[in-house]
């Protein structure tokens, strides 16, 4: 029975990446940096997930204690719905200073923030209960992605949050780039990124965030 659909799921993938192949890069992914040093993307930050994501986050992290890691924590927006927390220690790091001095007028501890790459955290084995990211790990390269995948999981010692897009058309289009490059993929393919480093131990909860090619998903993962 299988065979009988195998023919024609096949002709609407090849249709599907040739439609796409504009938009696609297949090699040579390039994380946008730069960007994280525009003050107007900084101003986005502050809202673009307010309704969705940042709630999201309080709902899983709201009964819990100890110390948690924001990756990519850009402005610290997240910090927001997050501080009144009781028994809750917010950290967060970015790769842009700019955005990091923004998350300390905000008022959260320069202690507890750190301007560094995912890829290569500054931080000890272990030291957090919980790691979270929102909207972040879609932009990194293959090779990047499965280093900081990798990296959260050294640093925890509980459980990791991640919420990213995945494909509106459930198929894997790949590397796009219509504002800010980011892969635009399916939900299989990311549950494979993150059970590379977990096993089988990583579950998927729909998020509220969406967007016109895509729809949000939390990873979460022990």
């Amino acid at each position: 029975m299988k065979g009988m659909y195998m023919l024609p799921q096949v002709k609407l993938r090849g249709a599907w990446r040739a439609l796409t192949k504009n938009l696609r890069k297949e090699t040579g992914q390039r994380q946008d940096t730069d960007l994280y040093f525009d003050p107007n993307f900084a101003e986005t930050l502050e809202t673009w997930a307010i309704d969705n994501a940042w709630r999201e986050i309080r709902f899983l992290l709201g009964s819990r204690k100890g110390k948690v890691l924001d990756l990519a924590c850009g402005t610290g927006r997240a910090y927001d719905f997050l501080h009144d927390i009781d028994g809750l220690e917010y950290y967060g790091c970015d790769l842009s200073q700019p955005l990091i001095d923004r998350a300390v007028a905000r008022g959260i501890d320069s202690n507890h923030l750190l301007a560094g790459d995912a890829t290569k955290l500054n931080y000890d084995d272990g030291m957090f209960d919980f790691v979270f990211s929102i909207g972040s790990l879609e932009h990194f390269s293959q090779e990047g992605l499965q280093q900081a995948i990798s990296e959260c999981r050294r640093i925890s010692r509980g459980i990791n949050f991640h919420q990213v897009p995945v494909s509106r058309s459930n198929f894997d289009e790949g590397w796009i780039t219509p504002y800010q490059s980011y892969w635009n993929n399916s939900e299989s393919w990311w549950m494979s990124q993150f059970e590379k480093i977990f096993g089988k131990n990583v579950w998927v909860m729909s998020s509220k965030w969406s967007d016109n090619k895509s729809l949000g998903a939390w990873f979460i993962c022990v």
